[in-house]
């Protein structure tokens, strides 16, 4: 039986069958705190005599009527489709359903805020779950138009894709939102309908939500109204005027370089709770993860990322939206078109001017370390079914699809690829499509063939590596230099790239580029006599300016280089590549954990990039505590955190780097002095000059306390009881499961293994709070009740609390052998477990095994 999945062949069987035309969607969020109320009319046109089926998750289906015929609901809906016989060549068809509020992020999510009680409803469709709210063709080729009528109550707002209309007034009801209501005034919002849409794109976001309001004017005239809604109890911390701000410099830089106007009627932001994602592109009504309100200090990292995503999900309004990808294999298409632009509209229209910096610290590494993955994938991916999908919002969907994208823009031309994105609106809004119909309209403009380049980078898979070859002569000079390319030997395509090769020399205290070329590599070895009768530089940089998309290796020079002095090159860019080229190495076992840790302490004090210092600290964390050799494992983590305490306290007063430091420091914080300092920070005993402990950073303090057995469930309960809130909720999920105690991880598995009840937020924080744990024996036992779970767990779970516990309380942090033993057994045992899982398990498999190869290398050193 099909379950919740939906195989490619089935949507392309239903495609051809059925074209819709309209949904006319009823909704009554009046009928208690669990249950909604739902009456669905569908108009499409079919083959005449075929049968076919809607999908709809639903609890009870009172009735279905299709062309005027009532048809049995025990007979036609089981394993969430409802059947649909005989079709005519002209169909309606009605559907009356119960439908379930959700806590896991996905189909109508309710929320209660511990705050205030209040009630707050989001939806979140993307990819299949639209239909948990209503019945609907759920695949992204059959469009078709919706108009909502919400019944809710008459204080709320209730914002979907259209502008909102006056609501009419419908009465009053007691318990409205469970039984506890009082009786209160009852409003019916009928909305307009929408533009011609995919059924995953379409939203409902309800409740007292906190909303300021602004304009701006498109490019063709008409004015757009803009929206910015959060909480009423998030209300004191929303900088509306600043997202206004930035909306408006995407709206301009999209409009202009697109050369075509908004498409649409309104464009509101929301910031939802418990969320899954950053965000959802919804056709006028983008949510947000609320953890981009910033009630708390951020890093200046969590600052541009918000600017990124404003901008990202604004990008998706023309392409994914406006133009949609027939199937899902066309995902990737979508997410790196709104990476890459939302990148370049961020480092052009905004303040955030080092965005491709950011992009290659954090983008590009999480890329890279996804593409050597067993799992890895090309970049247009064989989409099978709908767990293929849910599976592939990855670091290659999204990071190395917007790298090769920047790519192509170079091989084709910036002024080309605009061009022809325009005309690829022009010709396909409103409707589907495959990437043959983009990449026609490139070809036309920029006069390039692109079937090759198509072929060798989105339909295979893996990462080439480039290392310079040369040989010098007695004077220093190179007499011979050749870029040399591999590839893995599971992924063996050599790639053509468009590269600079950057020279560099030590002025003074600086690193600074002397020189750079500009040439296409192509082949196992491409030679460059330009560089022949060059000096040897201090240092030498493949990909200088970071154009394609490849490892990189330095030569011993320029290594020695760059472990005395990469603090001081002096553009931001020019670090990053260095970072990511020195961590390559390390997680591929050419360069020793230990002798990384040893550059990163000495030069990440004059890291001024916030996501580079972010990315590095996570680097630091993770070769401390799984890549050096299990012996020196202790000693090292204690030296670790020892020289951040002492980089926070020697940088700048209320700086970003004081504040990384700090947290990174805390995150690590394990011997009786390292802990007696994290106390004294929490306590006030102790002050950095700058640094305010304010409530989230007060909470990570707290957890570091609570990891390392200096605090109780009294001491959290406390500590919670100041912060009744959405965030507190989840803070005190994480130090619970923190605590160091036997029966307290105990007790912390049990609340979201044993029990069902849990949101997604909750889990998420108690998975992050279980594996926290200074002495790993804690966590030993739980290798085989992890493997035992993963089965019932996958079978009773939504996907998205499955994915949280699967991810989230696999005990990575073991890196151990019997660890990978376990994880292969389960494997070998269990080869017809579900692909995603299966996928998921690999992963972590091949984590641990990437760990054990960097530890022995480690100890050759």
């Amino acid at each position: 039986m099909p379950g919740t999945n939906l195989t490619r062949a089935e949507a392309q069987e239903r495609a051809a069958v059925v074209s819709t035309e309209r949904y006319e969607v009823a909704l009554d969020l009046t009928t208690g705190a669990e249950q909604f109320s739902a009456v669905t009319t569908v108009h499409f046109s079919g083959t005449p005599g075929a049968d076919t089926f809607i999908d709809l998750i639903a609890d009870s289906v009172e009735s279905v009527e299709l062309n005027g015929e009532a048809l049995d609901p025990a007979e036609v809906f089981a394993d969430s489709r409802v059947r649909l016989p005989r079709l005519a060549e002209r169909n309606v068809l009605r559907i009356a359903s119960t439908q379930r509020y959700t806590n896991t992020g996905e189909g109508l999510h309710r929320f209660v805020d511990p705050a205030d009680g209040e009630v707050y409803l989001y939806s979140q469709f993307e990819v299949p779950d639209s239909r948990r709210m209503f019945p609907v063709f759920e695949q992204p080729d059959l469009k078709a138009t919706f108009a909502f009528t919400i019944t809710a109550p008459a204080r709320w707002q209730v914002v979907s894709n259209q502008p909102a209309p006056e609501p009419v007034d419908a009465g009053a009801r007691a318990g409205a939102q469970g039984g506890d209501w009082p009786e209160q005034a009852i409003a019916t919002w009928s909305f307009e309908p929408t533009p011609v849409m995919s059924s995953y794109i379409t939203a409902l976001i309800a409740g007292p939500y906190h909303v300021v309001r602004s304009e701006l004017t498109s490019r063709d005239g008409r004015t757009i109204p803009l929206g910015v809604f959060c909480r009423e109890s998030l209300a004191p911390h929303l900088d509306a005027d600043y997202i206004f701000e930035k909306t408006r410099e995407g709206f301009g830089f999209f409009e202009e370089q697109f050369d075509y106007a908004y498409p649409f009627d309104k464009y509101d932001q929301l910031f939802v709770p418990e969320y899954n994602m950053g965000a959802m592109e919804n056709v006028g009504a983008v949510t947000f993860t609320e953890a981009y309100v910033f009630r708390s200090q951020v890093t200046d990292a969590m600052r541009e990322r918000r600017v990124v995503t404003i901008l990202h999900e604004l990008a998706h309004m023309w392409f994914g939206d406006l133009v949609t990808m027939r199937w899902w294999n066309d995902l990737w298409l979508n997410e790196s078109f709104a990476e890459y632009m939302s990148t370049l509209g961020v480092a052009e229209a905004t303040e955030w001017t080092e965005c491709w910096t950011t992009f290659a610290a954090s983008e590009k590494s999480w890329a890279y370390r996804q593409d050597q993955l067993p799992s890895t994938h090309p970049i247009v991916a064989p989409i099978r079914d709908l767990e293929d999908v849910l599976v592939n919002f990855d670091g290659i969907t999204y990071a190395k699809g917007a790298s090769v994208l920047k790519q192509l823009v170079a091989w084709v031309g910036r002024e080309p690829f605009m061009q022809g994105v325009h005309d690829y609106f022009v010709k396909h809004h409103h409707s589907n499509t495959e990437l043959p119909d983009l990449l026609a309209e490139l070809e036309a403009r920029s006069g390039r063939d692109l079937s090759e380049w198509s072929r060798l980078w989105l339909e295979t898979a893996g990462v080439n590596t480039l290392r310079p070859a040369f040989e010098l002569d007695a004077e220093g000079r190179y007499s011979s230099f050749a870029v040399e390319q591999s590839a893995a030997p599971d992924h063996p395509t050599i790639r053509p790239h468009r590269i600079a090769i950057g020279l560099y020399a030590l002025e003074g205290d600086a690193l600074r580029r002397t020189q750079r070329i500009e040439l296409d590599v192509d082949g196992a070895r491409t030679e460059v006599p330009e560089l022949v009768g060059a000096a040897q530089p201090d240092l030498l940089l493949l990909n200088d300016d970071d154009l394609t998309y490849a490892k990189i290796r330095l030569d011993e020079r320029s290594l020695d280089t760059a472990a005395r002095h990469l603090g001081a090159a002096e553009d931001s860019l020019t670090r990053a590549l260095l970072w990511g080229t020195l961590w390559d190495a390390t997680r591929d076992g050419e360069f020793p954990a230990s002798r990384f840790i040893d550059i990163v302490l000495a030069h990440v004090r004059h890291e001024t990039g916030s996501t580079t210092l972010r990315t590095l600290l996570g680097q630091l964390s993770l070769a401390s505590a799984s890549y050096v050799a299990r012996d020196r494992r202790a000693a090292t983590l204690e030296r670790v955190a020892d020289a951040l305490w002492a980089l926070a306290e020697q940088a700048d007063a209320g700086s970003d780097r004081q504040f990384q430091f700090v947290k990174s420091f805390a995150h690590l914080a394990a011997t009786d002095a390292q802990l007696d300092t994290v106390q004294s920070l929490l306590d006030g005993a102790r002050e950095l000059t700058g640094l305010a402990i304010d409530t989230d950073l007060g909470w990570e303090l707290l957890f570091a306390l609570a990891a390392g057995g200096r605090a109780t469930s009294a001491r959290i309960d406390e500590r919670l009881a100041g912060d009744r809130t959405a965030n507190g909720n989840q803070a005190a999920a994480h130090a619970r499961a923190a605590l160091p105690g036997a029966d307290d991880k105990a007790r912390a598995w049990a609340s979201v293994f044993d029990a069902d009840d849990q949101p997604n937020a909750i889990v998420r924080a108690t998975a992050a709070g279980f594996t926290r744990a200074h002495d790993l024996a804690l966590l030993e036992p739980y290798v085989e009740r992890f493997f035992d779970a993963l089965l019932p767990v996958w079978e009773s779970r939504s996907y998205a609390i499955a994915e949280e516990l699967v991810e989230g309380f696999y005990p990575a942090e073991l890196a151990s052998e019997p660890l990978a033993e376990a994880t292969r057994a389960w494997l070998d045992g269990h080869p017809d477990a579900p692909a995603a899982l299966r996928r998921m398990v690999s992963e972590h498999l091949a984590g641990v095994e990437r760990a054990l190869r960097v530890q022995a290398a480690d100890r050759e050193v």
